[in-house]
């Protein structure tokens, strides 16, 4: 599923959280949206997610807008966002049982995203009880229990040790695999073990549109890269 970005904008008063922000993302591809803390990232997926309206632009998915018919477009996303927000009093189980019932799903999927995310040894215990990179791996079957074709995540190694950083990018990268994903991160580890290409923001514009090794160029570096775009 090909998703445009055409023109997007966020203003608010005379601050432009999005000015005019356009790229393409093809199926299948994974992208890097980076950016300093305030760059416009988060405000950015949640246009996508259909929880923000731009001031102005339009966002498609195989050439329908998805303005119009909000609906069925989030039917096909997964969304995590940076806090992973979880009703922490309810049982592993139990709370992806709910989502699944919102969205009208059987057990039998529950079931399946808990084996599927490795959460089997922690689905009778309650949320709260949870590590943090559990509490992740419940975020993120929240996010693709319904099999999306499109996956936006948020920061989803923030405030993780190494251990669970790369037991969260493994399952990532698994679980990714024929889906377009969106991914939001300040870790280049992250960006060149994930990504297929980089959408670089700062203060609401667009800085670059490239390739892993593109984006790189004649950089020491990822980080190098990013520190020297950002800050001219």
């Amino acid at each position: 599923m090909k998703i445009s970005i055409q023109n997007l904008t966020k203003q608010y008063g005379n601050q432009f959280a999005l000015n005019n922000v356009s790229f393409d993302i093809n199926q299948g591809e994974v992208i890097g949206l980076l950016g300093p803390n305030g760059a416009g990232k988060s405000t950015l997926m949640k246009c996508l997610i259909g929880s923000l309206n731009p001031t102005c632009g339009v966002i498609t998915m195989d050439d329908e807008v998805i303005q119009k018919n909000e609906l069925e477009a989030k039917k096909l996303m997964g969304y995590l966002p940076e806090n992973n927000p979880l009703y922490t009093e309810m049982y592993v189980k139990e709370y992806l049982a709910f989502v699944a019932d919102i969205r009208g799903l059987s057990m039998e999927e529950v079931h399946h995203v808990i084996e599927q995310v490795g959460l089997t040894p922690e689905s009778s215990k309650k949320i709260k009880a949870l590590s943090k990179g559990y509490k992740q791996r419940v975020g993120l079957a929240q996010a693709i229990i319904h099999q999306p074709e499109i996956l936006i995540l948020d920061e989803p190694t923030n405030g993780l040790d190494p251990n669970q950083i790369i037991e969260i990018r493994n399952l990532i990268r698994a679980v990714g695999q024929n889906k377009t994903v969106i991914l939001s991160t300040h870790i280049m580890q992250e960006v060149a073990a994930l990504c297929t290409r980089v959408v670089l923001l700062n203060q609401g514009e667009m800085l670059a549109n490239k390739s892993i090794d593109e984006f790189k160029g004649d950089y020491n570096s990822l980080e190098d890269a990013f520190y020297d775009l950002t800050t001219k």
